[in-house]
């Protein structure tokens, strides 16, 4: 189910309400949540391009390229957070906390998704295992 790959957006659109209702700082909110955003178009461009290579035979490629921006999305939001703490203390831990939960709802939407793309496809005749 490809809605899941898109639960830590959900999870971000479901943390603003979250965030004015608790007075939480706003900057966290809108520092955490953009590093974030940023870091999933990049990872997107990064996972279209590793597609490319593994058509093109070059798997060494697409996981060096997958590797790479994984990483990348981590120290990218880490460093956004980072620095909005050091403004702000309280938006940095705010940042940190919605970090956590978007990194927390990305994963589990993705190990999910695989799950239910992996069940979805059905076990060819005789292989009943």
């Amino acid at each position: 189910m490809r809605l899941l790959r898109w639960l830590d957006v959900v999870v971000l659109a479901i943390a603003l309400p979250a965030f004015i209702a608790f007075d939480a700082p706003i900057a966290g909110y809108a520092v955490g949540g953009g590093a974030w955003l940023i870091g999933r178009a990049i990872h997107a461009v990064a996972e279209r391009r590793a597609r490319r290579a593994l058509a093109a035979g070059n798997r060494r490629g697409a996981v060096g390229a997958m590797a790479a921006i994984t990483l990348g999305r981590v120290w990218l939001v880490a460093l956004a957070v980072l620095l909005v703490g050091l403004a702000e203390r309280e938006a940095g831990l705010a940042a940190a906390v919605l970090a956590a939960a978007l990194f927390t709802a990305h994963l589990a939407g993705l190990g999910l998704s695989r799950l239910s793309e992996r069940d979805s496809i059905e076990a060819p005749e005789g292989n009943h295992a």
